[in-house]
């Protein structure tokens, strides 16, 4: 997946509290003789995938000169009958064996130790042999030397062994380019266990404590460059225990399945497991392996019990593994209509995302953002988590309800959640103070973070929030249910705002860590940014703790503030509308009840994202003290907005908290299936006088702005800001708008582009097609099948069943002024697709909508490319931990980036390292080096080939089983 492609750039935070002096940007001119241009180095680093008959080849330029490539044209040749079909992230074409790449504009230029993708597809007959004679604007380019191919073979995923006794580690290693292996490192997660030299390469590893663990194995080669394997997930238990794999299993009708059953530890004499149904399904029965004998010398060789099924009847039934001395096994078996293979699927990813030894989830059950540590997108660390995991799990274990009939797993979801990521009262102590008339002091936005501080402005009017007294009228308490969307789970940068803890507990603290990032404007990447604690008491950073980073006030309180992910919360609500659906299908309804009760209330605090931010009036709103303030509903654009945030001071003394919306909209968020649950579904109407209403009348406004956003092709284009540039600027003249909102083509952050990504696509017409297929809503079908017909129409499903889907989008024009009597037919508005992707994670949710739309509709080719696209990646794409692909990281240079910290400022992380304005991205997270892939991103920062990786993220993995187990109840 190309860097710029991901998912979420940012999120935004930025509370009341903020203030300062705007700091001007000094240009500074200098007088210099003209260098000359250093000679163009490059490498060309060349993948295939082939089917036999065509293949698709992937191939990644490197910049290795000093200067930057201003314009390319790559030439090789092939020494087959390759022919050339279509190519991606370029202008290809063909003579004879010759190919002939030009840049398509937008990746022209390849700065110095930068990389660019291009790929293209081809058919053969014969031999395909690899390309060697690239050359990039006529000079010939090296070959990226490949890294060591690392397996750790020893021990097996899924083993548990019991606490003392040595877990065996061995790994083989190959070097590439005549290069040999000098080492190999074992790891687990990111702790150094030890290194071993010389083949073959093992390690004893007897001191892993009670729990779950990753293991890693790393090499390196003589020539510096290093790969680590894929992680072993592995469980070490407190004492001699039965082990049995997997721990989920589905079986259809009249078929039998199996699990295999070792123990943990060797015995000794003779140790007899039995296996047999403890409750649930009596349709589900041992019928192979129901005693097994385990010796001293076979006692670690896996042995099968198989479970049948009748020819009736569905639902699941626990069986226990049990034997004298040791803790016994459980697994969970369900009984599935004989048709529903894709329920079995979904049974199978299910049991390997909440398998506790592949690694998707901390100690506490907190869904991890990745199995992988190393990942830098929205969460800068794999082992942080967002809101949005969270409401994936909630909806997980919604699909899994209605497979098994088992609600406790969501109702425990909703727990979870409301223990660890919606602030306790304790955690938000001051929102008594809340003044409704008064929400939050004025302070814009700016375009850059070395425009940052910026200055409270007390002058600049702002309006009422008109929901705060019914709020507390209903629910009887001053504090806001919602989530803060990003938490450090492991807390690794050792902030410690432990839920319902201390404030700044510190790195000693334990569990999870509220911390918060983005702050300083549209422009400021994930590389720009500069991690800090929810809760600010001066423990940390400078002496005023982080925040004259982001404001320049003439004092500081310390200070408590959070931000809601409205996506991640309407999501939770959709989770439980499903929850609700199913379980009341099952005669289970009362099962969810009082879970679904708590997703009412969550919608109806939700609304406050459908504020502007600091309650203006919506419409023509210029200039931030001519633009009027608000009287109540009037500033509410009714539209999911991209956060809304609050916060106060910690001294209950000081007697004050805020409160803002967001005035930034964006397609991507929008949820009309919740928007119609909590408008029209008893059990999900809010209590508050004027919930229902509010989303009755937000689910027309969201159907009427994809009507505004879609383009002449399909797609669905950017959104809507009530205040331009963030500090109610004048916009360009002749700018388009919605009930009076300016049309901004990349709402909210600009690197990259939050309008580029087609999983903002996939996602946001999934809640569409939902939608559609619960209601037969006529403006959510036409909006569908324009998108669906654009969406099929770049869809391509090869021979062997691959698959490539959009990925970055670009636009040109505008929609038209939206005319709610006569819409216009937004013939200005174009897209065009720039790349494409085989991500797991889109491809799922894309999948998902053409279910529910082609359930709907009937439209055969939206269900056979659902089909299509599901199959590719169970077929194609399965692995240990779950279904990924591998992604080429050219993005991972700006490991070096600066981070702007303004000269007077110096401060401290709370591991040490410093912050000031030398600042980089890898000088405050300095753990990153102790990590196992570090090397990797070591030797691309020296000029090496752009780093791989195939991550495991939670969410994607929760949207591939959900869309098996969407197929399955659909179209199966």
């Amino acid at each position: 997946m190309h860097p710029r492609r991901r998912r979420r750039g940012t999120r935004r935070l930025w509370t009341a509290a903020m203030a300062a002096l705007a700091l001007p940007l000094t240009m500074l001119g200098t007088g210099t003789t003209p260098a000359q241009a250093a000679a163009l180095q490059c490498s060309v680093d060349y993948k295939t995938n082939d089917w036999g008959s065509g293949f698709t080849a992937d191939l990644t330029i490197t910049n290795r000169g000093t200067d930057t490539i201003d314009g390319w044209t790559l030439t090789y040749s092939y020494s087959g009958n390759q022919k050339l079909s279509n190519g991606w992230n370029g202008t290809w074409s063909q003579s004879g064996s010759a190919i002939t790449v030009r840049d398509a504009g937008y990746n022209g230029k390849i700065a110095a130790n930068a990389a660019v993708s291009t790929g293209a597809q081809f058919t053969y007959s014969g031999t395909n042999t690899a390309p060697t004679n690239f050359a990039i604007n006529g000079t010939t380019c090296a070959g990226a030397h490949q890294p060591p191919v690392t397996v750790l073979t020893s021990p097996t995923a899924g083993a548990v062994y019991t606490q003392g006794t040595a877990v065996p580690l061995a790994a083989t290693a190959a070097a590439a380019d005549n290069a040999t292996i000098s080492k190999v490192e074992f790891y687990d997660d990111t702790t150094l266990l030890g290194t071993d030299t010389s083949a073959p390469y093992t390690l004893s590893a007897s001191a892993l404590a009670v729990g779950s663990h990753s293991l890693v194995a790393k090499a390196y080669d003589s020539l510096g460059a290093s790969a680590a394997s894929t992680p072993v997930g592995i469980t070490v238990a407190s004492g001699p225990a039965v082990v049995a794999s997997p721990t989920q299993l589905g079986v259809q009708q009249g078929k039998s399945g199996t699990f295999a059953v070792k123990l943990s530890s060797q015995p000794s004499s003779n140790v007899t497991v039995t296996t047999a149904r403890a409750s649930g399904n009596s349709g589900l029965s041992v019928t192979g392996g129901a005693s097994l004998t385990f010796t001293p010398s076979n006692w670690n060789t896996a042995q099968n019990v198989t479970v049948t099924a009748d020819s009736s009847g569905t639902g699941a039934a626990s069986f226990e593994s049990t034997a004298t001395g040791f803790t016994k096994a459980t697994v969970t078996v369900t009984e599935l209509a004989a048709s529903k293979a894709y329920d079995a699927r979904f049974l199978d990813l299910y049991g390997k995302i909440t398998n506790p030894a592949n690694g998707y989830f901390s100690p506490d059950g907190v869904p991890y953002h990745s199995v992988e540590t190393l990942i830098v997108e929205a969460p800068d660390q794999g082992h942080e988590t967002t809101s949005e995991a969270y409401s994936y799990l909630l909806w997980l274990q919604a699909m899994y309800g209605k497979v098994s009939g088992d609600w406790s797993k969501f109702n425990s979801a909703w727990a979870l959640m409301e223990k660890y990521m919606i602030p306790t009262h304790a955690d938000q102590p001051t929102n008594s103070f809340y003044n409704a008339s008064k929400p939050a002091t004025y302070a814009p936005e700016l375009d850059t973070p070395n425009e940052y501080p910026a200055k409270l402005d007390t002058s600049v009017s702002v309006g009422s929030d008109p929901i705060a007294g019914e709020l507390k009228s209903t629910y009887g308490t001053d504090d806001v249910y919602g989530m803060h969307w990003l938490q450090d789970v492991d807390n690794v940068y050792g902030y410690g705002d432990t839920p319902g803890g201390t404030c700044e507990g510190g790195p000693t603290a334990k569990g999870p860590s509220y911390i918060n990032t983005f702050q300083r404007g549209a422009q400021e990447s994930v590389w720009e940014t500069v991690p800090q604690p929810t809760c600010d008491a001066f423990k940390y950073g400078g002496s005023n703790g982080y925040l004259d980073l982001f404001t320049g006030d003439s004092s500081y309180a310390k200070q408590w503030k959070y931000t809601d992910a409205p996506d991640a919360d309407a999501r939770a609500v959709q989770a439980a509308y499903w929850a609700d659906v199913w379980a009341k299908q099952q005669g289970k309804g009362s099962d969810v009840s009082a879970t679904v009760g708590k997703a009412a209330k969550m919608g109806d605090y939700l609304r406050y994202a459908m504020y502007d931010k600091y309650f203006k009036k919506i419409g023509n709103c210029v200039g931030p003290s001519t633009c009027a303030a608000g009287t109540g509903k009037d500033a509410s654009h009714y539209l999911l907005s991209w956060y809304y945030a609050w916060g106060g001071a910690t001294d209950t003394s000081a007697g004050w908290a805020w409160r803002i919306g967001s005035s930034h909209v964006h397609g991507g968020y929008q949820n009309p299936l919740a928007a119609y649950a909590l408008s029209s579904y008893a059990d999900l109407e809010p209590k508050s006088a004027t919930g229902t209403s509010d989303w009755a009348k937000s689910l027309q406004r969201q159907l009427e702005f994809y009507q505004w956003l879609q383009s002449s092709e399909g797609a669905i284009a950017g959104g809507a800001t009530n205040s331009w540039a963030g500090r109610y600027a004048t916009p360009p003249s002749g700018t388009s708008t919605f009930y009076g909102m300016y049309y901004d083509q990349q709402p909210v952050y600009h690197d990259p582009p939050s309008n580029q990504w087609f999983g903002f696509q996939a996602w946001s017409m999934e809640r569409v097609a939902e939608y559609y297929q619960q209601t037969g809503n006529a403006t959510a079908k036409a909006i569908l099948d324009k998108w669906v017909k654009w969406a099929l129409s770049k869809t391509t499903i090869n021979p062997d069943g691959t698959y490539q889907i959009p990925s970055t989008l670009q636009w040109s024009g505008q929609p038209d002024t939206w005319n709610a009597s006569s819409p216009g037919s937004n013939s200005g508005l174009h897209v065009t697709v720039a790349d494409y992707t085989n991500d797991v994670g889109v491809a799922a949710a894309y999948a998902k909508t053409l279910t529910y739309y082609g359930a709907k509709s009937g439209d055969a080719n939206a269900k056979s490319t659902a089909k299509a696209l599901l199959d590719g990646m169970w077929n194609n794409y399965q692995d240990s931990l779950g279904i990924a692909v591998p992604e080429t990281r050219a993005d991972y240079n700006r490991f070096d980036d600066s981070v702007y910290v303004p000269s007077g400022f110096s401060g401290k992380m709370p591991n040490g390292d410093a912050v000031n304005s030398s600042s980089t991205f890898i000088s405050l997270r300095s753990f990153y080096k102790n990590d196992p892939a570090w090397s990797k991103i070591e030797a691309y920062l020296k000029g090496g080939a752009a780093p791989s990786f195939t991550y495991h993220r939670f969410w994607a993995q929760a949207d591939i089983a959900m869309a098996m187990g969407s197929y399955a109840e659909l179209l199966e």
